[in-house]
């Protein structure tokens, strides 16, 4: 079977250094083009890309070559490009957020199922060293039974460009907040009993909240705490997760991010200044980090679509995440905590 051969719809930040880059590593997959309304951008795709261009997305849909639609457009534009995709018989990743609420969440899955095509979120932090090492520990033991997780990504003023507007699903609640939910439901499976939520605007120039602080219940009496915040001058941990043997704490976030930007994202390597430490109130031991690996993401795409195989990142995973995220967005709002929230 040829390679499936992929068209990246929009070239700013993520289409340019996440997408592209990505899929032009990955053997089984096909750069065939990318979409943008610019004459400018396009040219200097057919320069550094050397692939096919197109200036709109009804002349992607059109062309029989493509297999798969990648979307690396805001995010308030995936549910309605995703269904017109996979109604037009192509595959689709679309990059996270998947969308802005549950109902366009159920809208997008229902349109896979009628199309019989794929469709796939790029959560491509599942595959984070410092994740992976949380799920290491817990594998083997280290921490006991984890009771309490906290994750915090935060900045120091409001995004820029479409991420600053709230219209379009901007602001690092949607941004960064959706792949620390995403982590958190992983690591507890249990069922969610309550999601809560607590917002701060304080920009004065962009209607996205400068802080989000989410609180996730499960059944057990366990938590999860999701900090997304743009006010954060002193950074708290990526990573802090409690259990009854033994904390763990990781400070920084993964490095293949900025070597991806250099141009070479296999240098990636991690200063051991930001090596956690696991600790049991007596003693403390630095966790070398595990290497997290992205290229894995568009590996398992091509061996879905080539070879049938079951997805890294699975449609109900991704669907309980938007369900939190769903809740959240109801908590902050009326400033209940949503009890048995819909899943």
């Amino acid at each position: 079977m040829p390679a499936p051969r992929a068209v990246v719809i929009g070239y700013g930040f993520a289409g340019r250094c996440f997408h592209t880059y990505l899929i032009k590593l990955t053997p089984g997959l096909t750069l065939h083009g990318v979409a943008s309304r610019s004459a400018e951008t396009r040219a200097r795709v057919t320069k550094d890309l050397g692939c096919k261009t197109y200036e709109g997305f009804d002349e992607v849909l059109a062309d029989p070559e493509v297999d798969l639609v990648v979307l690396a457009t805001p995010h308030d534009t995936h549910c309605d490009l995703s269904v017109r995709a996979l109604q037009a018989g192509k595959h689709v990743v679309t990059d996270k957020v998947m969308c802005l609420d549950l109902a366009e969440c159920d809208r997008m899955i229902a349109a896979a199922k009628t199309s019989g095509k794929v469709l796939n979120v790029f959560h491509n932090r599942r595959f984070d060293g410092d994740y992976l090492t949380v799920k290491k520990l817990m594998a083997e033991g280290e921490l006991g039974r984890v009771h309490w997780t906290e994750m915090a990504w935060q900045g120091f003023g409001p995004p820029g460009g479409w991420r600053g507007t709230a219209e379009a699903g901007g602001g690092r609640f949607f941004d960064l907040g959706a792949h620390m939910v995403d982590q958190t439901v992983q690591i507890f499976p249990q069922k969610i009993e309550s999601v809560y939520c607590r917002m701060h605007h304080h920009f004065e120039k962009s209607d996205v909240e400068s802080h989000a602080t989410i609180v996730i219940g499960f059944e057990g009496g366990c938590t999860g705490v999701v900090d997304a915040g743009s006010m954060a001058g002193v950074r708290k941990p990526r990573f802090y997760v409690l259990g009854d043997k033994a904390g763990y704490a990781k400070f920084g976030v993964d490095p293949q991010e900025a070597a991806m930007i250099k141009g070479d994202i296999d240098a990636a390597r991690e200063d051991e200044k930001l090596f956690g430490k696991l600790g049991n109130g007596k003693t403390e031991q630095v966790v070398p980090t595990l290497p997290g690996r992205w290229r894995n993401y568009y590996e398992n795409i091509a061996d879905v679509l080539t070879k049938g195989a079951a997805p890294a990142v699975s449609l109900a995973s991704v669907r309980r995440a938007m369900a939190v995220l769903d809740a959240a967005k109801k908590s902050a709002a009326s400033g209940d905590v949503i009890r048995n929230p819909e899943f």
